[in-house]
């Protein structure tokens, strides 16, 4: 089985402890004998690399260096993503099983490669953009829950860590509750959390 994995932060590169969690996530998927990519970005360390644990880390930059926000810079980004990606399935004719994709950052690319190659995503959410805004009516955040309401109206299925997130994703963009898991994590090994990607990937729960 093969997943690639989208995620805007990865050591060395750490915002938060999404990197922390994604790095615990790719090393374990390996351990249980899944190909694991892990797609990502960095200004500088860009290119292909297999770690020493067997994941197969996947760094771009974005072509576009200069920007008016954050928004623009994520939106030239995803281009990258999703071309290196593409370059990857194919290498892999085509047997890539999951994306998972964390966080609202390259939902874009990741919509555009299922329905090019009919590959099913796993939405991680960590937060939303009305509780990380305190304006969220402006155009800004406007564009920015849009592509969340893209990634919860188009994924197969959607993970988040905590039952109150799942009731704010479900009220925030009318998510049917049986696509949203909640899953358990905790910092130090997330083993809750990866068994039953686990079992969602190896029982079938969502297919291609």
């Amino acid at each position: 089985m093969q997943v690639l994995i989208f995620s805007w932060e990865y050591p060395p590169r750490k915002i938060g402890k999404l990197a922390e969690y994604v790095d615990i996530l790719s090393k374990k998927l390996v351990e249980n004998n899944i190909s694991t990519h892990v797609i990502t970005y960095h200004d500088f360390l860009t290119g292909v690399i297999e770690e020493s644990s067997g994941v197969k880390t996947v760094r771009v930059t974005n072509p576009v260096k200069s920007h008016s926000s954050f928004l623009t810079w994520v939106l030239t980004l995803n281009q990258e993503i999703e071309r290196v990606s593409a370059n990857i399935i194919h290498q892999q004719k085509k047997k890539i099983n999951l994306i998972i994709v964390h966080d609202w950052h390259f939902i874009p690319a990741a919509v555009t490669l299922k329905r090019a190659f009919g590959i099913p995503i796993l939405f991680s959410i960590e937060s939303l953009e009305d509780q990380r805004s305190q304006k969220s009516d402006t155009p800004y955040s406007m564009a920015i829950k849009s592509i969340e309401w893209l990634g919860c109206y188009e994924v197969d299925k959607i993970a988040t860590r905590t039952k109150l997130m799942k009731k704010a994703i479900t009220k925030a963009y009318d998510v049917p509750e049986n696509k949203v898991e909640v899953l358990e994590f905790n910092s130090s090994s997330n083993i809750n959390g990866i068994k039953r990607i686990l079992e969602i990937l190896r029982e079938g729960e969502i297919k291609r």
